[in-house]
């Protein structure tokens, strides 16, 4: 049977993961993979959020050849080269990660949209030379960049290499800032780890979709940790807002619009 980018055959009925109603397909694919009847926004690949953010036609991707390698001879349950070639088939990319440059409402942007689809999106070295290339091209074309960061962190088949994209991505983005680049996050279900302790965290203005996981460690991870009862909607993008490390939540069907709000109030 044919199926959508999410992998779901159309015109079936499923329960949604959070409210557990009976939802139409169709009908949640209408609206932007959002649930008509809870609002649950899910988790989406990246062509499928590009094809709802930027203006029809206009990505001009670049960076498109880069590709992991495997410097460590890593192997957990397969080897990580065949890991990487199972990802590229299923999901038909070959990194966690599309960057290019493209119009959001007329307004030109250096867009970057991770993947979730590829290795939960983690952050390997060729994710963070995009990134880093990303940052670079919005410096050299004087664009606004906005990051849509859906990461499950570090990618553990790189070991040390994968962190250190951590420092790499954060000072390309000090450079963005020395230039007086304007940078906007958008966080998405979920930002983790080492993404979201650098790139995920420095934007100028950081947007997230409402529910969305945001945070380093896991709540179960953290809970057990500390041995204490973690506060309601911990790590939940409303819980981030509460507490001043979000400025707004968005819906993703007013995404396109207050990004083009924001880059027209900075006057980019």
């Amino acid at each position: 049977m044919k199926k959508d980018k999410q992998g779901v055959p159309p015109g079936l009925w499923n329960r949604c993961e959070k409210c557990g109603h009976m939802v139409y397909e169709k009908e949640v694919a209408d609206a932007l993979h959002v649930c008509p009847e809870c609002g649950h926004h899910r988790r989406i690949d990246a062509r499928t959020r590009i094809a709802q953010l930027v203006d029809p036609g206009s990505l001009e991707e670049f960076a498109a050849d880069l590709r992991s390698t495997d410097p460590l001879n890593f192997k957990d349950r397969i080897p990580y080269k065949e890991r990487l070639e199972r990802e590229q088939e299923k999901t038909g990319e070959v990194e966690a990660i599309i960057v290019g440059r493209a119009f959001i409402r007329g307004r030109g942007v250096i867009v970057g949209v991770m993947n979730p689809a590829f290795i939960m999106a983690s952050m390997g070295a060729v994710v963070g030379e995009k990134v880093t290339r990303a940052v670079e091209r919005a410096i050299e074309d004087n664009l606004p960049l906005v990051m849509v960061t859906a990461s499950g962190g570090a990618r553990m088949q790189e070991g040390m290499i994968s962190l250190v994209q951590m420092a790499k991505t954060s000072a390309a983005l000090a450079r963005l800032d020395d230039a007086g680049g304007l940078y906007i996050v958008v966080a998405t279900d979920p930002t983790t780890a080492g993404v979201a302790a650098s790139f995920a965290s420095l934007g100028d203005v950081i947007l997230a979709e409402p529910g969305a996981m945001i945070g380093f460690a896991g709540p179960r991870v953290i809970a057990g940790t500390i041995n204490k009862e973690l506060p309601p909607g911990f790590q939940t993008a409303e819980f981030m807002l509460e507490h001043g490390f979000v400025d707004r939540i968005v819906r993703r069907a007013d995404l396109r619009r207050e990004i083009a709000r924001i880059i027209d109030y900075c006057g980019k």
